[in-house]
């Protein structure tokens, strides 16, 4: 568990600038994205499916669709700027560790106008890979 601490801690560092999520398992082992939304997850998982495996996340804005993908790629642990109690509820259910800077009832869309379309997407899922399939064709036809 500290070394995953470690890890994460790490990760949470390398939030800065532009990047938005970042894929840890080693200090040599790093992956940033600078792409919105769970498109980086959701890419990683695409390009390499235990690209997630065994990984520390940490991403700017973490909601039930982006803690689902961290559970079905076998993340280790997720920090979230932001994180939805929605996220927090299905990473306990998995036993992954989390943190967050701050928690919130739900995540809004980008316009601030409403909820998060991928949220709404997942809202009634309880099967990580039932939300994977969901999300990979709503972002990734």
């Amino acid at each position: 568990m500290e070394k995953c601490e470690g890890i994460l801690t790490e990760a949470i560092g390398r939030l800065v600038g532009d990047i938005t999520c970042v894929r840890m398992r080693t200090q040599t082992d790093v992956e940033v994205s600078r792409e919105k939304g769970i498109r980086p997850l959701l890419l990683w998982l695409e390009e390499d499916g235990d690209a997630l495996r065994g990984a520390v996340i940490a991403d700017r804005i973490v909601g039930r669709a982006a803690a689902f993908l961290a559970v079905f790629g076998g993340a280790s642990a997720v920090y979230g700027e932001v994180m939805s109690s929605g996220a927090v509820s299905v990473l306990e259910e998995a036993g992954l560790l989390y943190s967050y800077g701050t928690c919130t009832e739900r995540i809004i869309n980008r316009k601030g106008d409403g909820p998060c379309p991928m949220e709404q997407a997942v809202a009634d899922v309880t099967d990580p890979a039932q939300a994977v399939r969901i999300l990979h064709a709503k972002v990734l036809g």
